[in-house]
């Protein structure tokens, strides 16, 4: 493949990644979360189990700090609970509250909205020829 294509996928990626979550902030901020605080309900929401705050760091991908902090603001709003973990006492299992769950179906709502906007057009075959290539690049990353 020409180096200008690789960097062309790589640049219309980012920016494909940066419009897209900037849109659905945008319709999700009548709710009264920032992004970072949607991204965190959704990924508990997303996890069959209760994952320990270091976990969900590594699966939002942000350090432990900012995630203490966006949890201090969460279970402030009362969406959610710390739970202690009896066989490790520094850690905390991170628990949905019951009062999540109309917000978080809320979410889904209008993320789903707007992905079939944006889908739209796109065929079965497109899609899963974009999920390998997606696939094989991340593979690549990881490689050591």
């Amino acid at each position: 493949m020409h180096t200008f294509a690789q960097h062309s996928f790589g640049m219309q990626l980012a920016q494909l990644s940066r419009a897209w979550r900037a849109e659905l902030d945008r319709r999700l901020s009548g709710l009264g979360l920032s992004q970072a605080r949607w991204l965190v309900l959704l990924h508990l929401a997303l996890l069959e189990e209760p994952p320990t705050q270091r976990e969900l760091a590594k699966t939002v991908g942000v350090e432990g700090p900012t995630l203490a902090r966006l949890l201090d603001g969460l279970e402030s709003q009362g969406l959610v609970q710390r739970h202690a973990v009896p066989e490790d006492r520094r850690a905390k299992k991170i628990v949905l509250s019951p009062q999540a769950r109309p917000l978080i179906a809320q979410i889904e709502s209008i993320a789903l909205g707007l992905r079939k906007e944006l889908f739209a057009g796109v065929s079965d075959e497109d899609m899963q020829l974009c999920q390998r290539v997606h696939a094989q690049v991340l593979a690549n990353l990881e490689k050591d």
